[in-house]
């Protein structure tokens, strides 16, 4: 028998079931399932154990809201809200751009950076989601992290997630959160260990804002308007103000710019220079190691 709240078919008489719902779904099976699962307060699994079971109707209306959203190409994080990175689940809004797998070479290379290094200090600048910060703050419980953003949006969203994911008995304390457009908020006396930053890479012009999930991300995280570069220049240019001797300063950039980038920082006075490449074999990051600290 139906759930009196069941939708029924009008051509079968039968309710609606999570696998008749991904039966039907024009949408790709995993997607299908992940919208599903939200929808329902499923977990995965249970999209197979509790598949024939009647569905009321305000979660198959539910369902087909997200699903057309999904089909007009709204990222899936959105939709849900969430992504998983670096084995840590974020909140994500249209404010901050969502974190993607590739970027958790950044946090890798950061740790590497600060490892054997005691209650390091550690700067994320345009942190967006705290995705980076984070991941670094989680792993090493000793580090002292600072979050950086010139949107106060995307900071309320960074709070949200360090509150919910860091342990606030961490013997690093809580992430120092601060609304700035790159370094300027930064007190001149702070040094750090480590400087990371995944910026606006993507030059003004190129085809790909306009596609994919990029549409709905927040253009400004996105690109600097102009070569791609611009924001990278003055990361650089100004990091030796603020890292520690033997300190390392590392950036994200696009999959065409590790040689520019190099040279930014070599023409900066960084020593050890070098790109490292993500899974797919793309040099996903530059960095180097300040050999002193200059103070302007």
């Amino acid at each position: 028998m139906t759930s009196r709240n069941s939708p029924v078919s009008r051509a079968t008489g039968t309710a609606q079931t999570a696998a008749a719902l991904l039966r039907a779904s024009p949408l790709p099976a995993l997607e299908a399932r992940i919208l599903l699962a939200h929808t329902l307060g499923w977990r995965r699994t249970e999209l197979i154990t509790r598949d024939d079971e009647p569905l009321g109707e305000p979660e198959v209306l539910a369902f087909h809201a997200l699903e057309t959203r999904r089909a007009a190409g709204e990222p899936i994080a959105q939709l849900i809200g969430s992504r998983e990175f670096y084995g840590l689940q974020f909140e994500v809004t249209p404010d901050v751009l969502i974190p993607r797998p590739e970027t958790e070479l950044l946090v890798e290379t950061a740790l590497a950076a600060i490892e054997g290094v005691s209650a390091p200090r550690v700067l994320d600048l345009g942190t967006g989601s705290g995705a980076i910060a984070i991941a670094i703050a989680s792993a090493r419980p000793d580090a002292r992290v600072w979050a950086l953003d010139r949107s106060e949006h995307a900071l309320a969203v960074a709070a949200r997630n360090a509150a919910r994911l860091l342990d606030p008995r961490r013997a690093g304390g809580t992430l120092t959160l601060l609304q700035s457009d790159w370094y300027a908020a930064l007190n001149a006396a702070l040094s750090f260990d480590a400087i990371v930053s995944n910026p606006p890479y993507i030059a003004a012009g190129d085809p790909h804002l306009a596609t994919g999930d990029l549409r709905f991300e927040p253009r400004g995280a996105l690109t600097d308007e102009a070569d791609g570069l611009s924001a990278i220049r003055l990361i650089v240019a100004r990091a030796r103000e603020f890292i520690a001797p033997e300190g390392e300063l590392w950036v994200e950039h696009g999959y065409d710019q590790a040689a520019a980038v190099r040279a930014i920082f070599v023409e900066n006075g960084f020593a050890a220079v070098c790109s490292r490449a993500d899974l797919a074999g793309i040099e996903r990051i530059s960095g180097g190691t300040a050999q002193r600290a200059v103070r302007g």
